[in-house]
């Protein structure tokens, strides 16, 4: 069993990222779910980027730490899209990480965060091809920087992990399921 802790995107805790969690859960895994925006969400992804950068960036870290702060060290860090760059970051610096499984994310260079990706973490970023928000010279950075995976799924669907969401993909959601429970096999 791996411990695993994952962050929201831009909609908030939807029902679409507490079923994701459920079938991780349904691996064998402990998934807490981390609420980046304590309860608020959001029917756009506009708005909710809005909300984000109204909290800044430092209030946003301060929160995912208090989240962080009453689990393990040794976890894997998991995030949705906005979610993905506060679980990255815990990854690299919070010590013991067994690694990160990025959503809809996973274009910041691990050098961004002013450590090296640490040894033996795994690293999985799941994006689709066509993706307008993800920037893929920095997840083939970031993938390569850390000995990770970068997988692309087809078309241009943001949060298509997110069954609540009107872009959810089913196919490509049952093979990043797969993918990350091997991840989470691999480095429990």
């Amino acid at each position: 069993m791996t411990e695993v802790l994952l962050f929201n995107h831009a909609l908030g805790v939807t029902e679409g990222i507490r079923a994701f969690a459920e079938r991780l859960r349904g691996g064998g895994h402990r998934v807490t779910v981390g609420d980046l925006f304590e309860g608020k969400t959001f029917d756009t992804i506009e708005p909710g980027v809005a909300f984000e950068e109204e909290i800044g960036w430092e209030g946003m870290i301060a929160r995912s730490e208090a989240i962080a702060a009453d689990l393990p060290p040794d976890i894997v860090y998991g995030g949705f899209s906005l979610g993905a760059v506060y679980a990255q970051r815990l990854a690299q610096t919070r010590e013991g990480a067994r690694g990160a499984l990025l959503y809809h994310a996973g274009d910041m260079p691990a050098a961004d965060f002013g450590v090296p990706w640490p040894d033996g973490a795994g690293l999985q970023i799941h994006v689709a091809e066509e993706d307008p928000y993800f920037n893929r010279e920095g997840g083939d950075q970031l993938a390569m920087d850390s000995g990770g995976e970068l997988f692309l799924y087809p078309g241009s669907a943001h949060l298509f992990t997110d069954s609540s969401w009107k872009e959810y993909d089913p196919a490509s959601t049952d093979v990043v399921i797969e993918r990350s429970l091997e991840l989470l096999g691999r480095v429990g």
